[in-house]
């Protein structure tokens, strides 16, 4: 396996993406979730490596990726995917993304059938944002545009990521939240968070349309998105199914890496699924 990270900037219409990339092995793409960036991936991508070339996204308004210029939507950020696939000559990848990247790859996978040959989504509801959840991001991200990932803003972020145990006991977690946090200016983070979280719509026609194989990885403490309804929407889906990390919230990769890393490569080495030459 290549241990040595290289690094690549790859121009898209959302501004240059920074991207990471270790291991051998069929290609990989994994684009984290809202508030971390690609180092959120860090505690699970030495096992994962040993199945794929990793390339490991620092999405727009994150790690070492412009900022965004302005606010867009889940079908923007897939274009630009699109964009990063094709100036690193990739197509047929196994896409692997959080929350945010999940929704990414539901819509890519929906809309540009080649681009991908398998989906994770973890922690990736496909309704739209709830009212209740709405209200609270909205009263946040002025907050977070004045004060940035300080106070309130921070503490409701933590908490919203993190699981009571984890916030208690793995400072190293929520050190690299704060650390990803404090590497995007607060504008910045505030339009990724209009892009990611107010401006995300129901992906349901997304998943309904989805032919590849796909992998719904659900925690068993994000009331907003549960393994039931994941099972529910994975039912309707050509060929789908669910599996649930315990002790987890919204980045089970952070919060429970060996779990994580056993369910996807579990669903990576499956009949179906498997690459011939992994």
């Amino acid at each position: 396996m290549n241990t040595v990270d290289k690094h690549l900037f790859i121009p898209t219409s959302l501004g240059s993406l920074h991207i990471r990339v270790v291991g051998s092995g069929p290609p990989a793409v994994l684009w984290h979730s809202m508030f971390v960036d690609s180092t959120s991936w860090n505690r699970v991508a030495r096992e994962l490596a040993r199945y794929r070339t990793l390339y490991l996204i620092d999405a727009p308004s994150s790690g070492r990726s412009d900022e965004l210029a302005g606010a867009t939507d889940i079908a923007g950020c897939s274009a630009a995917a699109s964009e990063l696939l094709a100036g690193l000559n990739l197509s047929g990848v196994d896409w692997v993304g959080n929350a945010w990247g999940g929704h990414v790859g539901m819509h890519l996978a929906a809309t540009r059938v080649s681009a991908i040959r398998s989906l994770v989504a973890i922690s990736a509801p496909t309704h739209p944002i709830g009212t209740k959840l709405r209200r609270k991001v909205r009263t946040l991200a002025p907050l977070y545009r004045l004060f940035g990932p300080r106070g309130l803003p921070r503490a409701a972020i933590v908490e919203t990521l993190f699981t009571d145990d984890t916030r208690a006991n793995d400072p190293e977690a929520v050190a690299l939240l704060d650390d990803s946090m404090r590497r995007t200016s607060n504008t910045a983070m505030v339009r990724a968070i209009e892009t990611a979280i107010l401006n995300r719509t129901d992906l349901t026609w997304a998943a309904q349309k989805i032919s590849c194989p796909t992998l719904f990885v659900t925690t068993d403490d994000r009331g907003e998105w549960t393994p039931e309804e994941a099972r529910a929407v994975a039912a309707r889906m050509a060929d789908a199914r669910e599996v649930t990390i315990a002790r987890a919230r919204v980045i089970p990769a952070i919060e429970q890496p060996a779990d994580t890393v056993a369910a996807i490569t579990a669903f990576w080495t499956a009949r179906g699924v498997a690459a011939d030459t992994v």
